[in-house]
């Protein structure tokens, strides 16, 4: 077995990993990304509706609601730079009844104390005029949403990141670790397995990342989440999409309802709904697409009977339980675990693309505190 000394190490090579890669690498440390899979954002990543959200429903002064709108401001100029396509669509938040036009205020109250710009009311006729399909009583304009290739944003991280010299090892999970003087010792695995002491660690494993803070010998296991799996199953729609901007339902617990995307193909989705899952499954049973008729009927009576098929499914990253109030982006560093070069991040999940960028400052600027 090889033995190497390296500054840092990330493992996990999905969005969040890529950003907080690139970010550490831009800050000229020496980074590896040690990624257990093929290739880069082959889970939740890849996964996932590929919308930039605005910053609309997370509790003031949290760390997602804060990282969102920062990353978000920070996404289409990146995006621009980089040639990675999106689209700037824009979004409906629609209410359907009296009781839920009532709560549209307390949303747009709730974005802009997070400081999202340009949210405005709009009334039924105003919103059905703009999107003929539709009916509501009322709807929220989010001109700050978008959509994005996800893929192409990914590979453009990691273009940023091994042009500052960082190195990508695939098919290299982290087996275990152990906190030594200087760092921690990290056990890879694979075809060519190594041990590798890094002065840093940052974990960014999504789905698996509480599993894997409990491989390290050393850690105060007492400090670290539980794993919850939130899965998210999407159905396509055959034939032409009938919005042109994205429409969401007023938010359910767990998720924010069964909406209707339209990616820069035009193929118009419509998910994800809320599945809590005891393992990792991303099957979609088609029997749950019964239930998407009635949810997307109410704001889109138009929909037909046998238009919607199964696609695909994401799982949401939760580190609390179905019922439990809303979680937040968990950072833990030094502060949390006293171990010097350690950091864990915990329930990354949506928006955690939209807010990447940021959180790959955010963890730059931990190793500096």
């Amino acid at each position: 077995m090889s033995y190497e000394t390296v500054d840092c190490v990330v493992v996990g090579a999905g969005v969040v990993g890529l950003a907080v890669a690139r970010a550490l690498a831009m800050a000229g440390r020496e980074v590896i990304v040690l990624e257990a899979r093929e290739g880069i954002g082959t889970e939740t990543s890849s996964r996932n509706s590929e919308v930039i959200h605005a910053g609309i429903y997370y509790p003031k002064g949290s760390n997602i609601a804060r990282l969102c709108v920062q990353g978000r401001r920070m996404l289409y100029p990146y995006c621009d730079a980089h040639g990675v396509p999106y689209n700037n669509c824009g979004k409906f938040i629609v209410a359907t009844s009296e009781s839920e036009r009532e709560t549209l205020a307390s949303i747009k109250a709730r974005a802009e104390a997070n400081g999202v710009e340009g949210m405005a009311f709009l009334s039924a006729a105003e919103a059905m005029a703009i999107e003929p399909q539709l009916h509501c009583t009322g709807a929220l304009l989010s001109p700050t949403t978008g959509i994005i290739d996800s893929h192409r944003f990914m590979v453009a991280l990691q273009g940023d990141a091994e042009a500052a010299g960082a190195m990508i090892a695939y098919h290299s999970p982290m087996e275990r670790g152990r906190v030594v003087d200087g760092g921690v010792e990290i056990d890879v695995g694979g075809e060519q397995p190594m041990t590798l002491r890094a002065r840093l660690l940052v974990t960014s494993a999504g789905l698996h990342a509480p599993h894997l803070a409990r491989k390290i010998e050393g850690a105060l296991y007492n400090t670290l989440p539980t794993a919850y799996y939130a899965k998210g199953n999407y159905f396509r729609l055959s034939g032409k999409a009938p919005f042109s901007r994205l429409i969401y339902p007023v938010p359910v617990p767990g998720g924010l309802g069964v909406h209707i995307t339209v990616d820069l193909g035009g193929q118009a989705r419509f998910g994800p709904d809320v599945e809590w899952i005891e393992e990792i499954d991303y099957e979609v049973d088609p029997s749950r697409g019964d239930k998407f008729y009635a949810a997307v009927r109410r704001y889109w009576p138009g929909l037909k009977d046998g238009a919607l098929q199964p696609d695909y499914s994401g799982i949401r990253p939760k580190i609390v339980p179905a019922g439990a109030p809303a979680q937040d982006f968990t950072f833990h560093g030094p502060e949390t675990h006293r171990i010097p070069g350690l950091i864990h991040l915990f329930g990354i999940e949506s928006p955690g693309l939209t807010a990447s960028l940021a959180i790959g400052d955010h963890v730059l600027a931990m190793t500096r505190a």
